[in-house]
């Protein structure tokens, strides 16, 4: 599997383009905004466009969605149910932020603990993690030992929790107990920023990390 980070929006989101290296089919995580950007790219690597998939549904990280679905014909699968407010909210959120092209769209599946999205031949599982929002889930290529995990974790921090419906307890626990046990040598493409290893967040993160408190 190959990928390709397209920071998006004003708040420089870490848009990502996964392709499958066989088939040339890809799926796109988290398209917050400036899609041409998003199709250009696409278009330019002759790649097959298969499905969106969510980590959750702020509006930098889900704004774009049902425009990049309806460009390209496929479904949306993401986040988990409990983000569904938040997707309600972008018609708001867009004019509290200004973006142009945000709208309310329509999951075709919700995801949870567990579940496994395809495209071409590759498969990520999905994890359930909370505590940035309610909904929030990470996708991981344990074949590349490759993870999106949209605002949780970042290099030297952790996902805000003062958003309605956060949670700092929870998503400690998310971090600690359903990501850091999945390896120290998982890569990790967060929201927000550079990418970073679960191990180095493990060893050195101040919020999360083995020394935290």
């Amino acid at each position: 599997m190959q990928f390709k980070i397209i920071p998006v929006t004003p708040f420089q989101q870490n848009c990502t383009v996964f392709w499958c290296d066989e088939t040339q089919k890809a799926a796109v995580v988290d398209p917050g905004g400036d899609i041409e950007q998003v199709i250009a790219f696409i278009d330019s690597k002759g790649l097959t466009m298969e499905k969106v998939l969510l980590t959750h549904a702020h509006i930098d990280h889900a704004g774009a969605t049902k425009a990049l679905s309806e460009h390209y014909g496929v479904s949306v699968e993401g986040p988990h149910e409990e983000d569904q407010f938040w997707i309600d909210l972008i018609p708001m959120q867009k004019e509290r932020f200004g973006f142009a092209n945000a709208e309310a769209f329509e999951t075709d599946r919700w995801l949870n603990q567990g579940d496994k999205v395809h495209f071409g031949n590759v498969e990520l599982d999905v994890y359930f993690c909370p505590g940035h929002t309610p909904g929030h889930v990470v996708f991981i290529d344990h074949q590349t030992k490759l993870a999106q995990v949209g605002d949780v974790l970042f290099k030297g921090s952790i996902g805000r929790t003062d958003f309605p419906r956060g949670d700092h307890a929870t998503l400690i626990s998310s971090i600690r107990e359903n990501l850091f046990p999945l390896g120290d040598d998982i890569r990790f493409i967060p929201g927000h920023g550079p990418m970073s290893t679960f191990g180095d967040e493990r060893r050195s993160n101040p919020f999360v990390g083995d020394g935290a408190h």
